[in-house]
């Protein structure tokens, strides 16, 4: 499969990076368009969404390279990111982050912020886990090719999944699914009438914990540490914070703090 879209002498532009940006621009577009139904600045959330994207990028890629150390015997390679090496939980560890500071800042509730974004954070990761496959990263273990074909996938995945003289479990392709299947779940999550705030993220939480829990088991290239599967540590946190949030959100009257009502924020500038 050819990482590169377009090449031009020494200029290339790859899958890789496209698929993020676009991911990005979906995901914007789906939080201002939400955020919009309840009174928020679009500038406002723009700026939010754009930070937390540029730091959490950032965060992404020096969760990788702590992991990794060893692979940058050369300081400038880390910054060399279209290259590939960006883990998801250091980007939304640093993006949420940002998002907190930022929100704390204009005097706007944060756990408010993070349901807009939940979902779409969901779509841009399923859409950039399509930039592993083009990189022929983040797959499982070597597999036949009649197991591939018995999965009814379309052929230019069984190729693609060819790396190296042997074909590999498309674990890339059962995060993405799974990620698409979530964003569904939570659309919906936010239009039910007893949904409460913080819900969403704390259902965000817990969706994709659960299922990179058990697709981290058959990766052959997670960040280690020690004998433990770093991703499987942060997924179970990820997991036992939503719950705590599930369990905190429904302690409140059946009709307090719906997701669904009118918040009046004071967004200072």
């Amino acid at each position: 499969m050819d990482r590169y879209i377009i090449t031009i002498g020494d200029f290339n532009i790859e899958w890789y990076s496209v698929l993020i940006v676009v991911g990005a621009i979906l995901a914007l577009i789906m939080i201002i368009k939400e955020a919009k139904r309840y009174g928020y600045p679009s500038d406002f959330v723009f700026n939010v969404c754009f930070w937390s994207i540029i730091v959490g990028i950032i965060g992404a890629r020096l969760y990788y390279v702590v992991f990794n150390l060893d692979l940058y015997t050369n300081f400038w390679d880390i910054f060399k990111i279209w290259e590939g090496g960006l883990a998801i939980h250091g980007g939304i560890i640093f993006g949420a982050i940002t998002c907190y500071l930022y929100c704390k800042k204009y005097r706007v509730r944060t756990v408010r912020m993070l349901d807009f974004i939940a979902p779409a954070l969901l779509l841009a990761q399923a859409i950039g886990r399509w930039g592993n496959f083009f990189n022929g990263e983040a797959h499982g273990a070597v597999t036949s090719l009649e197991s591939l074909q018995n999965l009814h996938i379309p052929e230019f995945i069984i190729d693609g999944m060819y790396i190296g003289g042997a074909h590999y479990q498309p674990t890339f392709l059962y995060e993405s699914l799974w990620c698409l299947l979530g964003v569904i779940i939570l659309l919906i999550v936010r239009r039910l009438k007893v949904t409460k705030v913080g819900q969403p993220t704390a259902l965000y939480l817990m969706w994709y914990g659960l299922g990179r829990f058990f697709i981290e088991t058959m990766r052959t290239d997670s960040l280690m540490l020690g004998g433990f599967k770093v991703a499987q540590i942060v997924s179970v946190i990820m997991i036992l914070i939503g719950l705590i949030v599930i369990m905190i959100t429904g302690r409140k009257g059946r009709y307090e703090d719906l997701y669904d009502q009118d918040e009046k924020e004071t967004v200072k500038f």
